[in-house]
């Protein structure tokens, strides 16, 4: 094998935190990069919190790329294997390994899983390695190629056999991977996504000079996320003109995506399509969740569900579909907000009238701060950091 390639020694000690020789507790978080997505706004949020606690946390990229950059906190350390694609850092990330010996490595989505889980058998380091699935397994090989679906499990199972600990981000996840690839579910650990309350509520004070949030203006219905089939606008829509046509209100879908052309092209043949609007990225979402009369999540699937908790910290009623995985868990099964089927648009309208109707909605804000970055870190520690690391089997 030919010697692992260098990064960058700006990279890995960067001028305001200097190297230590000892790793001592040192917690190294792997992702590919922190441009917009779940997973990586989840691992910024873990390892922050971590360095919160007062451990020795590194952040390790491929490419030190992403509107999440600046979101790091200035207490962990951005470690850039400087490499353009995933599949190329397996020497990079084995040589880090080598030289940083960190006790615990911990990897978020399957294939960079892989990756990091061959990158510590060619370390040969006793650096534990906990795994994080984001999604549901079966779902993401339904919608793959035939290849992909018989390929990735096939290098899933032996990767993840040798993880000292599997962490999913909701029971449904964690019961579908059990299933999907033969493990006995109590051996996965499902631990919530951290969410920065904090930082949110404070974001959501921010001004927002937009006509439709005026004093008197009708009630704005609101949903974010990527423009993809998943999300399922569409039957969003199609609940808001059924809403529409009982009383004044307006939608607004935040984000971008693949279906933009399609979903304004079914709006433009409504009669209310001058109340909906598909407003893209905005850097600030929080300030327009404060503001909506209720967040609607249509998805036909999701792995936690990381924006119903965003609009509850804000203090916003949510209506969400009872979708795998995690809206049931984050709800409560319908404590905490209205549950509806996928893909029942006429469901979906009826949920959102209720709750704009509701004279007494439930305290959203209490229920985001069982999701808040200090108490999920608190339930992470002890599968980081174990007194006595146990190997996990199949």
């Amino acid at each position: 094998m030919q010697p692992l390639p260098d990064f960058p020694a700006a990279a890995i000690n960067p001028p305001n935190i200097p190297a230590s020789p000892e790793s001592g507790g040192r917690i190294a978080l792997f992702i590919p990069s922190l441009h917009g997505g779940g997973a990586e706004r989840v691992m910024v949020s873990l390892a922050n919190g971590l360095a919160a606690q007062g451990l020795k946390v590194d952040l390790v990229l491929a490419r030190q790329a992403g509107v999440y950059l600046a979101d790091v906190s200035p207490g962990v350390r951005i470690v850039n294997l400087n490499v353009p694609r995933t599949l190329q850092t397996l020497r990079p990330l084995a040589r880090y390994l080598r030289q940083e010996r960190p006790a615990t490595l911990i990897s978020a989505m399957n294939y960079v899983n892989v990756m990091a889980s061959w990158a510590c058998r060619i370390a040969n380091v006793p650096t534990r390695l906990v795994l994080t699935e984001h999604a549901n397994l079966s779902q993401l090989l339904s919608d793959s190629s035939r290849s992909m679906a018989l390929c990735l499990p096939w290098l899933m199972r032996p990767a993840y056999a040798r993880a000292d600990a599997i962490i999913a981000v909701s029971d449904g996840v964690a019961q579908d991977l059990a299933k999907t690839l033969g493990y006995a579910a109590q051996r996965i650990h499902t631990r919530h996504n951290p969410i920065d309350t904090v930082a949110l509520a404070a974001k959501s004070t921010e001004a927002l000079n937009h006509p439709w949030f005026a004093p008197g203006a009708p009630p704005v219905i609101m949903a974010a996320g990527r423009l993809s089939p998943e999300k399922d606008f569409p039957t969003l829509i199609r609940a808001f003109a059924l809403l529409r046509s009982q009383r004044p209100a307006r939608l607004a879908i935040l984000g971008e995506g693949g279906e933009r052309q399609a979903l304004q092209a079914q709006i433009d043949q409504l009669d209310c399509k001058d109340d909906i609007l598909l407003a893209g990225f905005q850097a600030n979402p929080y300030t327009w969740m404060s503001r909506a009369g209720v967040f609607v999540l249509s998805s036909r699937w999701e792995g936690f569900g990381n924006v119903l908790v965003e609009a509850m910290a804000c203090g916003t009623p949510v209506v969400s579909t009872a979708c795998p995985s995690g809206p049931e868990e984050i709800l409560g099964q319908g404590r905490w907000g209205r549950l509806v089927p996928v893909g029942d648009a006429a469901a979906l309208a009826q949920a959102i009238d209720q709750t704009l109707s509701d004279p007494h909605p439930p305290d959203v804000r209490l229920r985001a701060q069982d999701f808040s970055v200090d108490r999920v870190v608190q339930t992470y520690l002890p599968l980081l950091l174990p007194r006595a690391p146990a190997a996990l089997t199949p």
